[in-house]
């Protein structure tokens, strides 16, 4: 059983977005997807996009994605990569898939200069948690995430 990264192609927008549903189903916000087949496929393969998609395969399958882009920190002057989701499909977990997605992933890093990889966990998944843990990652604790959007950005905005 052959396991494979590569980056995703346009093909490949209606099987992320079902991964997306997926992991938004696991994370019980699936009410919160709001994406369609289109936003998928400009977003992530337009020219013009910012936004990294990979596709991991078993034997050709495909059974998991992470979408990802870049970052910066100004304390370390140098760019990053922001993991958005990496998700691997429940009866492929285990076999190392997740493990390649990121480590693909920490590779073009690396030879990026990037500074860091980072990613957010909701903090009750303890088997994600467990895992990030096992490849040596460390929670970042002391910080707390905020978020604007939707209505609430949009009057912000406008203010």
């Amino acid at each position: 059983m052959t396991l494979s990264i590569r980056p995703a192609v346009r093909s490949d927008a209606a099987r992320i977005l079902t991964f997306i549903t997926e992991l938004a189903e696991y994370e019980r916000a699936r009410h919160e997807v709001v994406a369609t087949l289109t936003d998928i496929e400009k977003t992530l393969f337009e020219p013009d996009s910012r936004t990294s998609s990979l596709i991991c395969e078993r034997d050709g399958e495909p059974v998991g994605f992470a979408v990802y882009f870049q970052s910066y920190s100004t304390w370390l002057g140098r760019n990053g990569i922001y993991l958005e989701d990496l998700y691997v499909t429940p009866g492929q977990r285990g076999s190392g898939a997740g493990r390649q997605l990121l480590r693909y992933i920490a590779q073009e890093a690396v030879a990026n200069g990037c500074g860091r990889l980072e990613w957010s966990v909701l903090d009750w998944n303890e088997p994600a948690i467990g895992f990030y843990d096992s490849l040596g990652a460390q929670a970042q604790s002391e910080w707390v995430r905020y978020r604007l959007e939707g209505d609430r950005l949009a009057r912000f905005a406008t203010q």
